[in-house]
């Protein structure tokens, strides 16, 4: 029973394998075997040789200064926040917030063979993140370091102890996510504002890669020392990898006794936590009067709840918003230094700075690709729309007006940022902000255009229409290849003509074709969304 469950669990965590999410329809075998090299070259190739690469910069160094235990110990740390990292949110929906859960339960089977099922799932998810840095770096160390069997023992160990902590800490992270996911109201602005917190710390830390080894491996001894003293347990880590015995049964001892603890905990929380929807707050009711809403409001206002009920949503098709606030603020603070950049660069022709301006913030403005999915997204709910005293013309424009509203703020005020910090001349100001907010206006549409024309109802996984679309990608690429003719035309032949009357030309062609758009939106588009 247990290898019947763990099959099943797999076939879940790579179903995407095996499934078409477009189609919802099994993949033929070239389309599997398709998907998991690329997923192995991704994995092996791609994670482990850029682990491979650091664990050479690191392992020699070290195992000339007499320091090989702490090698093993910092690449044994990574190895722990990439599993745990891999691992934890699996963790959180394939054991307590499986959708089978009360299926399960509900059959002849022991609880704890459930368990076992979707924590060996987790271990082997645990194992393939965590591996992804032991193996490489494993294999690093018997090739730098004089070859023995103790060293080739004390890494496999090694790499198998390591993987049963990260399946302590993704428990114990699961669990403490699923408790705090019962209290919470708000889910997805959590989920989002976590994400972006991750992203950030991120990008902190790749863009401080190369200071951070570099600081390692200058401190090497002074850390080594402090660790020894002060964090004796990860001293004792990094010797198991050089193949001691005594440090490899003291570590397995205690990693074991804390999965034991863990296994005692989840086995009394199983049941209440696996069962629980997290909606058994009580509600105090308080009588009030509903405000009436227009036909357009109402319709903007279901697009609203379901752009804020879904994490995926918010996170693929609105960074533009953040970033535009982000690039805004960044410019008042740096306008100067900016400016004097910008002139020493172009300062031959000055002009360019501004179309340069509007080409960055239209760019900008095509991260925000809402409106492209949003079709799609109502699935098998379109008949809902279908069916309600509005036309359809008025649930288009609830969707663009969407994007709108998340758009032409952060736009207008990366604009005007920008137009202070360049010091840009009144005429040409007033043209770079219209055509911005036109150019707006018409990815908008644009992607309203394709979302019609192109659009996919039968997905099986939101991911897809999101970020998996074809539609998608074009409005994406839209706004460089924009920003790139208006930057390429001018240098060309535009700069011949003066700033102003190039930028009236652009803003009147875009005009033109996003009215073009929104009259095809009007009525053909209307009649193409009404017999979806």
């Amino acid at each position: 029973m247990l290898g019947v469950l763990l099959k099943k669990q797999l076939l879940e965590t790579f179903r995407g394998f095996f499934v078409s999410q477009k189609k919802g329809k099994a993949k033929s075998k070239l389309a599997v075997v398709i998907s998991f090299a690329l997923y192995f070259l991704l994995m092996v190739v791609v994670i482990g040789g850029m682990f491979a690469m650091l664990a050479f910069s690191l392992c020699g160094t070290m195992y000339q200064i007499g320091l090989g235990w702490f090698y093993f110990a910092l690449m044994s740390l990574m190895a722990i926040l990439f599993g745990v990292f891999g691992s934890v949110f699996n963790t959180y929906a394939g054991l307590y917030k499986a959708k089978d859960n009360e299926l399960l339960l509900s059959l002849p089977i022991p609880v704890r063979i459930i368990m076992a099922s979707r924590l060996l799932s987790v271990y082997l998810m645990g194992l393939m993140f965590s591996g992804a840095v032991m193996v490489p770096a494993v294999v690093v160390a018997c090739i730098v370091m004089p070859f023995s069997v103790g060293l080739v023992a004390g890494g496999i160990w090694l790499t198998f102890v390591i993987s049963v902590f990260v399946l302590i800490l993704s428990c114990a992270l699961g669990w403490v996510v699923a408790k705090i996911s019962g209290k919470l109201k708000n889910k997805s602005l959590i989920t989002v504002l976590a994400s972006l917190a991750f992203f950030v710390l991120y990008y902190y830390f790749y863009f401080r890669a190369s200071e951070i080894l570099q600081g390692i491996l200058k401190n090497a001894a002074a850390l080594g020392e402090s660790i020894r003293g002060s964090a004796y347990p990860i001293y004792l880590v990094g010797r198991i990898g050089e193949g001691s015995l005594s440090a490899a049964l003291i570590v397995t001892a205690a990693v074991f006794l804390m999965l034991a603890l863990v296994w005692v905990i989840m086995e009394r929380s199983f049941l209440k936590m696996a069962t629980s929807d997290g909606s058994t707050g009580r509600i105090a009711y308080r009588e009030r009067a509903v405000k009436r809403k227009s036909q357009d409001a109402a319709a903007l206002g279901k697009e609203f709840g379901r752009f804020l009920a879904s994490p995926n949503y918010i996170l693929n098709c609105s960074l533009g918003t953040l970033f535009m606030v982000v690039a805004g603020v960044a410019v008042l603070l740096k306008g100067q230094l900016l400016r004097q950049v910008l002139m020493e660069v172009f300062g031959k022709n000055p002009d360019f700075v501004s179309v340069l301006a509007a080409a960055a913030v239209c760019t900008f403005c095509t991260m925000n690709d809402m409106v492209v999915p949003s079709v799609s997204l109502e699935g098998k709910s379109l008949w809902i729309y279908q069916s309600m005293p509005i036309s359809a013309w008025q649930v288009l424009k609830a969707k663009m007006n969407l994007q709108l509203i998340m758009t032409m703020g952060p736009a207008l005020f990366l604009c005007i940022c920008l137009l202070i910090a360049l010091q840009t001349a009144p005429l040409t100001a007033v043209l770079l902000l219209l055509t911005t907010m036109v150019f707006v206006v018409f990815s908008d549409a644009m992607g309203m255009w394709l979302g019609v024309l192109r659009p996919n109802l039968h997905w099986t996984n939101e991911l897809y229409p999101i970020k998996q679309s074809l539609n998608v990608l074009i409005v994406l690429f839209s706004g460089t290849i924009y920003a790139i003719a208006m930057l390429g035309l001018f240098l060309w032949q535009g700069f011949k003509i003066g700033v102003t009357l190039y930028l009236t030309v652009f803003l009147v062609l875009t005009a033109a074709a996003t009215a073009g758009l929104l009259i095809w939106l009007k009525n053909k588009g209307a009649k193409i969304f009404a017999h979806l």
